[in-house]
Parts: C-alpha cells; sequence; structure tokens
C-alpha cells in the first residue's frame, strides 16, 4: 500500500488503483472494476440514509470480491423514526454505515473488504478491526483522518479510492 501525503490529503498509489501500466499512462477500459461497481453500490445505498447531516454507504464483500456479504448505510435504528434524535453533529444518534454492515456480517468470515464513501471513525475503524477487515476503499475523507490511522496501526490496508469516480457515468 502507498499513500502519500499532499497538502494534508492522502493520495493513493495502490496498485488495485491501477490499470495495467504506469498511473500517467493512457487508459484502456473497456468495463469499470469490481473495486469501482463496489464503491458504487456504496454510493447507491448512502442514498437511503436519513442521516440530516451525513449520507453513508457501505459494502462489505469477501476477500476475493466475489461475494457482497453485507451492505449497511447511516440511520436511525430498525423500527424507529426514520430522522436523527438530535440535530448536533457527532451526536445525531444515527447508527454508522459500518456498523450496520457489520452486525450483518458473517463473524467467522476473515479478510473481508469494505467499499464505504467516507473515511471511518475512530470507532467503526475499531470495529473493522475486530471483525477482520483487511482491506478499507474510501471515497470521500471524513473531517478527521483519526480512523484511518487507527486501521493503518491494525494492519488493515487503507485506499483512498477515487480513480474511476467520473469514468463511465
Amino acid at each position: 500500500m502507498a499513500l502519500i501525503p499532499r497538502d494534508g490529503v492522502m493520495e493513493n498509489t495502490h496498485p488495485l488503483n491501477l490499470v495495467e501500466g504506469a498511473i500517467n499512462a493512457p487508459l484502456k477500459v473497456t468495463r469499470p472494476p469490481l473495486f469501482e461497481v463496489y464503491m458504487r453500490m456504496a454510493e447507491e445505498l448512502a442514498k437511503r440514509s436519513t442521516c440530516a447531516r451525513l449520507q453513508v454507504g457501505t459494502v462489505l464483500t469477501d476477500s476475493e470480491l466475489e461475494n457482497v456479504v453485507a451492505i449497511g448505510y447511516n440511520g436511525n435504528v430498525r423500527g424507529f423514526a426514520n430522522r436523527c434524535d438530535s440535530p448536533t453533529p457527532g451526536a445525531c444518534g444515527c447508527i454508522h454505515s459500518e456498523q450496520n454492515a457489520l452486525v450483518k456480517a458473517p463473524g467467522h468470515l476473515r479478510g473481508k473488504v469494505a467499499f464505504v464513501t467516507a473515511s471511518p471513525c475512530v470507532m467503526c475503524a475499531k470495529l473493522m478491526i475486530q471483525a477482520s477487515v483487511t482491506h478499507l476503499f474510501y471515497r470521500e475523507a471524513y473531517r478527521s483522518s483519526e480512523g484511518l490511522k487507527v486501521l493503518l496501526q491494525g494492519g488493515a490496508t487503507v485506499v483512498h479510492y477515487k480513480r474511476w469516480r467520473d469514468t463511465w457515468r
């Protein structure tokens, strides 16, 4: 993994974001890579979020990227009103998308890969490590990078995945 700090932003040069050849080489891609497909699934799930401040979606796959094992988006508890409990940022009462996905994922499965529309908070990062998530692909940076540091400390591969964002749209 290679995350390179540039102006305070972690830029991704991870091989999974590259397609045959150098980073600046002309791309000859005829279909979206699976990484992009799963990220777009997470983006669609985020649209179901009922959180007033930030809509986030998560897709968990197995390590081979062959099976989606769980999905999640942030919002209130099942059966409760589809709105935040409080307007206070950080205390709105919504369950995070990562948490929603992790409670649905099979606990025995090791080497999960997470695709999340925003980088995780510290607690979600800790839960990911505990649930054997080995790779995190995220589209946008959350207001704090502390969750990414926790994942790296826990041995996970972290990828700021944005290379194909505007392709195939």
